[in-house]
């Protein structure tokens, strides 16, 4: 494909796997330059090292980290034109899901927001005067699918990426008249290492539906199998690795699109004995 992104400059949050690893190689596929931003590198980020691509390894906690992150790119290339905000989920040494509304803490509120929320309003802010410079740019905000449908789990993290998705409408309106284009993507499960590592998201699913059926008097025997199968396949069965409608949003010309949430349909649903996938569907037009 040709999203006519060649000499265009970017910045990637959570760029050392996942959905941020794939935007990154599928940007620079495209013929743009890339500041990956991490708090390190990864095997499969330093495979595609060339000189068009640069790792910032910053902590997006930090808050400094957004703004270092997005003056890298203008020290090392000289400018700025898309800003893809990835990073996201669980803050370092968070695990989730977590299940019901009184399991996360003051704390864990301030946290999740910290990373979720308040890290992209960071980014953007540092990023909007570059991208003016440029005559006009690009912002992609990556959210969740739970801001459309919320759940009994990750009360926190939904709430967080709802701001978000507020405050993606709100620049949509501000700064498309002066040539930036604000979008969100809603993706809900991607087949990552997040889900799929050991004691990573689908193994705590697993186990939260064996206790329940263990509570419910289930015994937690065979009949709990298909949680834990369901669970592990949560994102399963789709290509990854190519999220071409997300790097679209960073088009140059962008057929005018502003304001808009792709959705990428899929959802979790935790209830009874079981904890799994209630739809998966992989939009074509983002994960092409």
């Amino acid at each position: 494909m040709d999203l006519q992104l060649s000499g265009r400059v970017a910045v990637v949050t959570g760029a050392s796997k996942g959905i941020g690893l794939a935007t990154v190689a599928t940007l620079l596929e495209e013929g743009a330059a890339v500041v990956a931003v991490s708090r390190k590198s990864s095997p499969e980020l330093d495979a595609l090292a060339g000189p068009r691509l640069t790792h910032a390894a910053v902590d997006l906690m930090d808050p400094e980290g957004p703004a270092a992150a997005v003056e890298r790119a203008v020290e090392v290339y000289g400018g700025l034109d898309i800003l893809v905000n990835n990073a996201g989920g669980p803050p370092p040494g968070v695990k989730l899901p977590r299940f019901a509304f009184l399991t996360p803490t003051d704390a864990d509120w301030l946290t999740m927001f910290e990373f979720n929320l308040f890290a992209v309003v960071r980014a953007v802010r540092a990023a909007i005067p570059h991208l003016l410079a440029r005559g006009g740019g690009s912002i992609v905000n990556v959210t969740t699918g739970m801001v459309r449908q919320p759940g009994p789990m990750n009360v926190d993290y939904q709430a967080a990426k709802a701001a978000l998705l507020n405050v993606s409408k709100a620049l949509s309106e501000e700064y498309a008249p002066q040539g930036i284009r604000v979008n969100t993507v809603s993706p809900g499960p991607v087949r990552t290492a997040w889900w799929t590592e050991e004691g990573g998201a689908a193994d705590i699913l697993a186990g939260h539906g064996l206790r329940q059926g263990q509570r419910d008097g289930h015994g937690g025997t065979a009949d709990d199998e298909p949680v834990h199968r369901t669970a592990g396949r949560a994102a399963g069965g789709r290509r990854r690795d190519r999220p071409a409608g997300l790097a679209a949003l960073g088009e140059h010309d962008g057929l005018g699109v502003r304001g808009r949430r792709r959705v990428p349909q899929g959802h979790l649903s935790v209830g009874g004995r079981q904890a799994g996938v209630s739809s998966f569907r992989t939009g074509s037009a983002l994960w092409a």
